[in-house]
């Protein structure tokens, strides 16, 4: 044993983990890659992605999944959250206009685990892979002490393009529609107060808001991706703005899109919520106040159109539903009103 070793990190785990991701990440690579895994830097050649834009806007997203990772571990699935982190960026980026370009990640750990690592990045490159974004590079770290034995931490940069006449959000106006599309359940947020919630049941239980489904399958449902999507609507309609609802929910979210003045109504009961919100918010007690501070309520992501876009709008992608509108805010009370 090395004297690093003895300290705690074992360099040889490092090595094999990049081993077994290697494949995985070189797939997502494009003629651009000039310099990638293996390298100090990745390289990226941009002369052939800048040729169709005239005033060309780098957009960069930094996130990660939080205590989701504790989910993946409990459950040994580690493949899911690697997808979670791209798709998260992804959304990010599309709330100014951008489409995905690049993406970087970071995986430490207390202790490595090589195959469980590879996993996790294998999940990483097979959504880069999907949104056509290449996986530039990462780094894979062995921190003793600083993680909890069997915890890991997962975080990624993703950079875009957008031209710059498309950034979001634009001309947003009281009488604007809201509408949404769905999410598959928490995404990325809100898994510190589930975990508690649903500690005493397990993972394994299936209570009648699940549907024969298990809490674990529940939790690790995999955050939703609208780049297809939101790129459709942009074909058929003037979008003013988009927001994705992460942390801090639709209270927190919606209004970093909103011009000062301007506030929302959402309508509860015009989509639907998941059965996972319903367990946790009978589990918890929870206000609808705190439920939808904390969570996103089915709420993926919100699209701010014009009323005479709406239809046309809806009828491009079935799954949006009409959720609200906004309207004026005089700075007192909530910006956000979520109405029963």
């Amino acid at each position: 044993m090395t004297a690093y070793q003895a300290a705690g990190v074992d360099i040889e785990a490092g090595k094999q983990a990049t081993e077994l991701m290697a494949r995985a990440v070189q797939a997502t690579y494009t003629p651009a890659v000039l310099a990638g895994m293996g390298a100090f830097a990745g390289c990226i050649d941009l002369g052939q992605a800048l040729a169709a834009y005239r005033e060309p806007v780098l957009v960069a997203s930094t996130d990660g999944v939080g205590t989701k990772t504790l989910v993946a571990a409990r459950l040994g699935r580690f493949t899911s959250v690697g997808q979670d982190l791209v798709y998260h960026c992804v959304n990010d980026l599309l709330v100014q206009g951008a489409r995905p370009l690049f993406f970087m990640d970071y995986v430490a750990a207390a202790r490595l685990d090589a195959q469980q690592a590879a996993d996790v990045v294998r999940g990483v490159a097979e959504a880069c892979r999907s949104v056509g974004c290449v996986l530039l590079g990462g780094e894979t770290a062995e921190m003793p002490q600083v993680y909890q034995e069997g915890a890991f931490d997962l975080a990624g940069t993703m950079v875009g393009l957008v031209e710059k006449a498309d950034i979001l959000p634009r001309s947003v106006a009281a009488g604007d529609l809201v509408l949404a599309l769905p999410s598959t359940g928490l995404h990325t947020n809100g898994y510190s107060l589930a975990r508690r919630l649903v500690e005493p049941l397990g993972y394994t239980a299936c209570p009648p808001e699940l549907d024969g489904q298990m809490i674990g399958e529940a939790l690790l449902a995999i955050h939703r991706p609208y780049l297809l999507e939101v790129e459709r609507l942009r074909e058929a309609v003037d979008l003013r703005a988009l927001a994705h609802i992460t942390g801090g929910g639709v209270y927190d979210n919606l209004p970093r899109v909103l011009p000062a003045a301007l506030g929302a109504l959402i309508r509860r009961g015009t989509w639907k919520e998941p059965g996972i919100f319903g367990l946790l918010c009978r589990l918890g007690a929870l206000s609808t106040r705190e439920a939808f501070h904390t969570l996103n309520m089915g709420l993926g992501m919100l699209v701010i159109v014009r009323p005479e876009d709406a239809v046309e709008a809806l009828d491009t992608l079935p799954a949006l539903r009409q959720v609200g509108e906004l309207v004026e805010w005089d700075g007192a009370g909530e910006r956000v009103r979520v109405l029963e």
